[in-house]
């Protein structure tokens, strides 16, 4: 984890100002609850469309981040895919918010669909520990929902909000059928053991890692990346299952998928084995996002730290010419 700049601030909590977003997120979320799911979505895409519209910081990142990984899609498709992309996000807050009242044991079929998933499966249920790796792509949550639900022993790793209150809150929901969530803050010491233990440990795996981060390619430019997976399956010697779970057209449906697993004995052999195993599940995430790019958070910061070497290359600020008095 990359550590904070020296000097900077942190941000001062407003108890108040949380209590009242977390009061105002309950009684919307009454207000919903009276709507069925398909209205809740479209009502979803709307604040979608209106975050694209009133978000220019991260509209602009978005539209840079797509045009330098598409260059050969043409402004149009940028555009749509940018806009589509915010309303995915919108579109999961509310998914988060309904799936315990939504998907039961009895009826976990009506709302999803499973490809190449059955071996991963097998894998969990040998106990001998996995690593799941994901991204900020289609529903990330539902997942370790419907794993949670059918007593799978995982782990998932998360950011607490700086809301205390809605944080709270939402660790409730995630936690309702069974998936436990291990904040991110000190959850280093408690991952190596959990993993060892035969446990299986989720993470959405495509955030920047700052400057000490593993740079691998991802759409074609080099992307600092957390070195703590590749070394927990190194140290623990287990396997890494990346997939995915696809929104199917606009509805409260996924497919989840696993589109690569990594085995141990792949990287046995290999010179930098974390670098390479790094590499390998980042190029599996960007599998599964070329095939529905609309679906991804192309507002994150992903390429925000560049490799030393493209620093050195970067050419020296010319110095100010020095003004002095005439005599």
């Amino acid at each position: 984890m990359a550590k904070s700049q020296p000097g900077r601030r942190k941000k001062k909590q407003n108890l108040f100002a949380d209590l009242l977003a977390y009061l105002i997120l309950r009684i919307l979320v009454v207000f919903l609850s009276i709507s069925s799911i398909e209205s809740n979505l479209s009502f979803a895409r709307f604040l979608g469309r209106l975050l694209w519209k009133c978000y220019h910081r991260g509209r602009k990142r978005a539209l840079e981040n797509l045009r330098a990984s598409f260059p050969e899609k043409d402004e149009q498709w940028i555009l749509q895919t940018g806009k589509r992309s915010f309303e995915h996000i919108a579109m999961l807050a509310v998914d988060v918010l309904f799936t315990p009242r939504l998907v039961k044991k009895s009826n976990w079929r009506d709302y999803s669909r499973y490809r190449n998933a059955e071996r991963a499966k097998w894998l969990m249920k040998e106990a001998n520990g996995m690593l799941m790796v994901t991204g900020h792509y289609g529903n990330f949550e539902i997942t370790g929902y419907l794993l949670g639900l059918f007593d799978f022993n995982i782990y998932s790793i998360a950011r607490p909000l700086d809301n205390r209150f809605i944080s709270k809150y939402l660790y409730e929901i995630r936690e309702h059928a069974g998936q436990r969530i291990i904040d991110k803050k000190g959850a280093s010491e408690l991952m190596s053991y959990i993993s060892s233990s035969g446990a299986t440990l989720c993470f959405i795996a495509d955030q920047d890692a700052g400057r000490k981060g593993v740079f691998v390619d991802f759409f074609g430019r080099k992307a600092s990346t957390y070195k703590s997976i590749g070394l927990l399956a190194l140290t623990n010697n287990i396997p890494i299952a990346v997939g995915c779970a696809r929104r199917v057209d606009n509805r409260f449906f996924f497919e989840i998928g696993v589109n690569r697993i990594i085995f141990p004995d792949e990287w046995a052999d290999k010179d930098e084995p974390l670098e390479w195993i790094t590499a390998e599940y980042t190029r599996a995430i960007e599998e599964f996002v070329r095939a529905e790019p609309s679906q991804y958070w192309w507002l994150h910061r992903r390429w925000k730290h560049r490799p030393k070497q493209e620093r050195k290359a970067l050419p020296a600020k010319e110095s100010l010419p020095i003004l002095t008095k005439k005599a």
